[in-house]
């Protein structure tokens, strides 16, 4: 394996770590089988840190450990059954959200931490908010047999929630891209 495959496999699962870390705070239950969760902020950074195939990758190895049974969901959930509950949508639309995440991240250059910041906040927007939640709409309609305006309307609830964690996920990337670019003019010109 070369020195890059390497980095590569530790960002993976350093942050698939972190998604478990993030089901450890505790989660709220709405009475319609959908938890509020800090997990879609680790799908956000996951994709504006990592990238869309990294990201992507991160997240199918979090929902893979998750399937196997180890209770890594807010709460203490895994298992195969949690892909057959009312919030199972918004799980499978998690590998989705952080590729697009990171997908509308790379399609902008960020030359500056401001502006990563704003790609990052777009980004978190358009892969974490609404690639999940159009996965958990259908999830609902699917599993919870609620008509679309209805898993719409429920959906719409973890909204203001979620454009908090976008404001979040925008802040890391603005700290990673000054603390980065410091340690570039840091380090000794070589000629």
């Amino acid at each position: 394996m070369n020195r890059s495959s390497f980095l590569d496999l530790a960002k993976v699962a350093l942050f698939a770590s972190l998604m478990a870390v993030f089901g450890l705070v505790p989660k709220i239950d709405l009475p319609f089988g959908v938890p509020i969760t800090l997990q879609n902020l680790g799908v956000m950074l996951a994709g504006c840190l990592l990238g869309a195939r990294l990201g992507l990758f991160t997240l199918l190895l979090f929902l893979f450990a998750v399937a196997i049974g180890l209770p890594l969901l807010s709460g203490g959930r895994g298992g195969p059954g949690v892909f057959f509950i009312p919030s199972s949508g918004y799980l499978l639309g998690w590998p989705l959200g952080a590729l697009i995440t990171g997908w509308v991240m790379g399609l902008l250059a960020a030359p500056t931490p401001l502006r990563g910041a704003i790609q990052a906040f777009i980004a978190s927007v358009v892969g974490g908010v609404l690639v999940v939640h159009a996965t958990g709409v259908v999830g609902l309609m699917l599993i919870a047999q609620m008509e679309p305006w209805q898993a719409l309307t429920t959906t719409l609830i973890f909204v203001p929630g979620d454009l908090i964690k976008c404001g979040v996920c925008a802040l890391v990337v603005h700290t990673v891209l000054r603390h980065r670019l410091t340690a570039q003019a840091a380090e000794p010109s070589q000629a």
